[in-house]
């Protein structure tokens, strides 16, 4: 009998099969990194650097360190991952919803489709999409990066976008294809929404990393748009075909699947008309019918949340419209457990080749902030001061 998780994937390639335009779906890891820290940590463009201009959440081995210098899966105890041979560190920009009153509350991750966790990232290893192709796995202390903190206006395609999620999910469409964006939903999400990065697939073979965290990897040449996996064909700069990095972060900005709303879901018409302060500070009938309200009004009652000047949800890049997220990635596999994985061409959270660990095991994987301040409840500025533009 299939998994729920096998199921899922199966149900997902029918999505992309009947998709327009047609895509190419190799088999494709899978699977959850719960939550390691949240903290003012960037070992990449900040190195050693405590803290960091911005704040990221992090997931992956607990030797995460302000410099990454080290052997991570020697150096590692646990890590929050599905797999425990995975000892690597992924991270992300956070994202914070400004009330009109101009303070600022983090949005909470929530688990992806079948996978248990504590928020985190979902993670995605996928092959190349046949077996003539070899792929090689990435070699201890490479480390990459995509997107552009600095960014305010789109960039490349098919390298970071953001989707307005349904309440029932939408596997279709992966890799950055329509309906995604570049910026942030400005409409209702009642599933909340999704944001992806989108590595690269192609390496230069011999530069573990490189100044700008980006041109020691390359994209395919001539792939399709939103394809899945490393297709097209690498540059002869960037000969040796690497597995495709894939994150996926859900941000709850609205309901969770159960449909009861999060506390930070409070700026309807009734809030407007009064115009109060903070919402936390109201109570009584007008908080207690704001769901049923809700349901029936949808973008008349929430649409305050992504229009101005009422409030917006900004990225701590201080980013209002999105084009600023990023992922960066540093490998910790132990030993060639990766490449056992890409070679057996594993599919969903399941991978007999490798070792596995519980969803209990994994969200008791932590590590202390280093940085200390506040950077949940309601603040009057961003963790770091950081402007919003």
């Amino acid at each position: 009998m299939l998994s729920t998780m096998h199921t899922l994937i199966l149900a997902l390639f029918a999505s992309h099969a009947s998709a327009q335009p047609p895509f190419n779906i190799p088999p494709m890891m899978r699977f959850q990194c719960s939550q390691l820290v949240i903290d003012r940590i960037d070992p990449l463009v900040n190195p050693g650097s405590v803290p960091s201009p911005h704040l990221h959440q992090i997931v992956g081995g607990n030797s995460f360190r302000p410099l990454m210098t080290h052997d991570l899966p020697a150096s590692s105890t646990c890590t929050t991952c599905t797999f425990s041979e995975d000892f690597s560190n992924y991270w992300t920009a956070v994202l914070y919803f400004r009330a009109r009153n101009g303070t600022f509350m983090r949005v909470p991750q929530v688990q992806e489709i079948a996978l248990p966790g504590n928020g985190g990232i979902t993670v995605y290893y996928i092959p190349s999409t046949d077996n003539s192709t070899a792929v090689t796995a990435f070699k201890p202390g490479f480390r990459m990066l995509v997107g552009d903190a600095a960014s305010r206006d789109e960039g490349p395609a098919r390298k970071v976008c953001h989707r307005c999620m349904p309440v029932e999910g939408d596997l279709s469409n992966l890799n950055c294809a329509s309906p995604d964006t570049q910026s942030l939903p400005k409409s209702f999400c009642p599933g909340g929404i999704r944001s992806v990065v989108t590595f690269p697939t192609c390496w230069d073979g011999k530069n573990l990393d490189s100044p700008d965290h980006m041109s020691h990897v390359a994209y395919a040449e001539g792939a399709r748009p939103y394809d899945v996996g490393p297709t097209g064909k690498c540059p002869e700069s960037h000969p040796v075909v690497i597995p495709q990095v894939m994150y996926e972060v859900r941000w709850d900005v609205s309901c969770s699947v159960s449909r009861k709303p999060t506390r930070y879901m409070w700026l309807n018409d009734s809030y407007l008309t009064n115009a109060v302060d903070n919402p936390l500070q109201r109570s009584g009938p007008v908080a207690r019918g704001w769901f049923a309200a809700l349901r029936v009004q949808h973008w008349r009652q929430v649409g305050p949340l992504f229009s101005r000047p009422e409030g917006l949800q900004t990225q701590l890049t201080a980013d209002r419209d999105g084009y600023s997220w990023h992922g960066d990635y540093v490998f910790g596999w132990k030993g060639d457990s990766l490449q056992r994985a890409m070679n057996a061409r594993c599919t969903g959270d399941v991978c007999d080749v490798l070792e596995m660990q519980t969803t209990e095991k994994a969200v008791k994987c932590a590590v202390s902030r280093m940085v200390d301040e506040e950077i949940d409840g309601w603040l009057s500025a961003l963790p770091g001061n950081v402007m919003v533009s």
